[in-house]
């Protein structure tokens, strides 16, 4: 017997070249999707989307394609057409197969690494149209070039048929029709109004390029061109803002390879709202072309007050937050072989790129303000306030600071606060009102849930400059739960003392903006919770049926009649719920605090430009964009409470 377990134990332990899995072709995709686009959510499902539009972008960069059309079939598979060169469709000398065939089955092919068909290229980082074909069911791909149309289809990423001529035609461009898997992304949609969206920054980034989008199940389209470029994407964004000048400022240039396009716009905002571009990819880590830009605009603007006598003491010096302060600006930059970085490789890496943007920016500046005079000061009057604002704010926060230091550093005094140490494991709620945070105090689990009930609504921080947030109560008492700080030099979203951060407010008119009020605040002066996952939003029950012993909480009015059939509606007692506070400790533990058991939303920004417009619209200065918002989104809403 020993020595049978032995020879067992030897067998299992064996490992030797039988036991290296070699994934062949386009296996490793499908094995390890989620490697290659993200994750099989709507998000991976859309990126399929980008990953075939970036190749017609690649034409579009290379001054080959001027309309880009994207279609979301019946069906459900989507179709991609250009009316650029047509991807090759000759022999690869290296491959021995028509070149439309390698780019669509192996992994990282393409023209875009050769410098000679493309100087710069936005899908580098990317994965290629190869994980599209491996990713999809089947895949079809029409190539116009050489006056003919050619023709191959794809089944899991496996040439189906060889390459034929199928027709003639003049025209130029490649049409790709692809039908994801549906064992791979089981539950997944496409989103039409993200690709709506990033279809729309694509034809911002590119000046005068067509881009139509349609949805031929709901008849929805858009169409997008924008011969103005960026000038017109700063308009956009800066929609609901009021500008302080008018046109946006535009500057662009070119150096050691590396062009560089700004458009810059202040308003009366407080906030600033930079977006930067490499190659058209989106680097919402930023990088050196945003160093470089943050830099020449600190100081062209400093030497422009100093040198026109617009500042009343000789030695002060405005510091990059004052001279950002109601600024909108986008930067993009075309860069030959960009090195991706950070969390979510959207980070520009390359060193040389700072000083360039550097260089360019700060002398087109320069002579800019020098030949604008009028708009030079208004910039520098709105810098002068910030830099105030920024001084009061200082004090405020060391007040603060101090404040906790006599306290021996105590948390809130309303904080009810969870015996565990350990972030990770703990969540905060933030409750509305002091009868919920009363029943939430009760109901809790007091191990890993610690209670910050709020009185009434917070400030509204679209409309508020940082001295005037920090003077608000309610948000004060936020930060110093949370633990991180707050501003550009002091807070620091490792030392979050929750990694849970719950929403909890009533399902009515008045919880929804409380709600609204909090994510504001979030996403405007800490973001990075939002993008590391740290935010939710709980989800009370709205009614409680009873029926002899049976009872059941439900959350919408389709669930609440669903559950009333199968019961039957003798008899059944419903209860609304307009508030927390009229829970017990104990039914709000059960239907909304009970890992368990309940339900929460995490928040999540798919498409950040979206998600500005969204927040200017609703919470900033203007009335009629918010009217015209609410006018159109009317028909979405459910369970409104008046």
């Amino acid at each position: 017997m020993a020595e049978e377990k032995n020879q067992e134990t030897k067998k299992e332990e064996k490992y030797t070249a039988e036991q290296i899995q070699v994934l062949k072709g386009l296996e490793a995709v499908r094995k390890r999707p989620a490697m290659y686009i993200g994750d099989l959510s709507s998000r991976g499902l859309n990126h399929l989307v980008y990953e075939v539009v970036d190749n017609s972008i690649d034409e579009v960069m290379a001054g080959h394609c001027t309309k880009i059309d994207v279609t979301l079939n019946k069906d459900g598979s989507v179709t991609v057409t250009d009316d650029g060169r047509g991807i090759p469709v000759d022999i690869h000398p290296t491959e021995k197969r028509p070149a439309l065939e390698v780019v669509m089955t192996v992994l990282h092919a393409g023209g875009k690494f050769d410098k000679d068909s493309y100087k710069v290229s936005g899908g580098l980082h990317g994965v290629g149209v190869s994980v599209v074909n491996a990713l999809s069911e089947w895949c079809e791909v029409e190539v116009c070039r050489d006056n003919k149309v050619y023709f191959q289809r794809y089944k899991i990423g496996i040439p189906e048929t060889d390459l034929e001529v199928i027709g003639t035609s003049k025209a130029t461009g490649t049409k790709t029709t692809f039908f994801p898997d549906k064992s791979i992304f089981k539950t997944a949609e496409l989103s039409f109004e993200v690709l709506s969206e990033r279809m729309r920054e694509l034809a911002f980034l590119n000046k005068s390029l067509a881009i139509n989008i349609a949805d031929e199940a709901s008849g929805k389209k858009h169409m997008f061109l924008y011969n103005g470029g960026l000038t017109e994407f700063i308009d956009y964004l800066n929609e609901n803002r009021t500008p302080l000048h008018k046109p946006p400022i535009l500057v662009s240039g070119e150096r050691d390879d590396i062009s560089v396009e700004i458009a810059i716009q202040y308003n009366d905002s407080y906030i600033e709202n930079i977006f930067s571009y490499v190659n058209d990819i989106n680097t919402v880590e930023g990088g050196t072309h945003l160093v470089g830009f943050k830099a020449a605009l600190t100081r062209t603007l400093n030497s422009y007050a100093q040198k026109n006598n617009l500042l009343k003491k000789e030695d002060f010096t405005f510091t990059g937050e004052d001279v950002r302060e109601g600024l909108t600006a986008v930067i993009s930059a075309k860069v030959m072989e960009p090195q991706f970085e950070g969390q979510t490789k959207t980070k520009l890496g390359n060193s040389e790129v700072k000083g360039v943007v550097e260089s360019i920016f700060g002398d087109k500046l320069a002579s800019f303000l020098e030949e604008n005079p009028p708009i030079g000061k208004k910039i520098i009057e709105k810098s002068l306030t910030a830099a105030r604002s920024r001084e009061a704010a200082r004090k405020a926060r060391e007040l603060t600071r101090r404040k906790s230091a006599l306290d021996g550093g105590t948390l809130p005094g309303k904080l009810a606060d969870c015996s565990i140490q350990d972030p990770a494991q703990c969540e905060v709620f933030l409750v509305e009102g002091d009868s919920a945070g009363g029943s939430a105090k009760q109901g809790r689990d007091r191990r890993f849930q610690a209670i910050l009930p709020l009185k009434g609504k917070i400030l509204n921080v679209e409309k508020a400059r940082m001295d005037k947030i920090l003077s608000n109560d309610e948000i004060r008492t936020i930060i110093s739960a949370l633990g991180t700080g707050i501003g550009a030099e002091d807070f620091d979203p490792d030392k979050l003392r929750y990694h849970k951060i719950i929403i909890m407010t009533d399902a009515d008119v008045d919880g929804a903006h409380i709600r609204t009020l909090l994510l504001t605040f979030f996403f405007r002066y800490m973001r990075s919770l939002i993008d590391r996952g740290h935010i939710y939003i709980a989800q009370p029950p709205l009614y409680k049926i009873k029926k002899g012993k049976e009872e059941h909480y439900v959350y919408d009015d389709e669930e609440r009649d669903a559950v009333l059939k199968r019961m039957g509606n003798n008899g059944a007692t419903i209860q609304r719920y307009k508030g927390l506070g009229e829970m017990n400790p104990d039914q709000l533990w059960k239907t909304t605090m009970d890992p368990e058991l309940r339900t929460n939303l995490q928040v999540t920004i798919e498409e950040v430009i979206t998600a500005d417009h969204i927040f200017s619209t609703l919470m900033g200065e203007n009335v009629e964009p918010r009217r015209k918002f609410i006018e159109e989104n009317a028909q979405y809403v459910k369970n409104l409470d008046v």
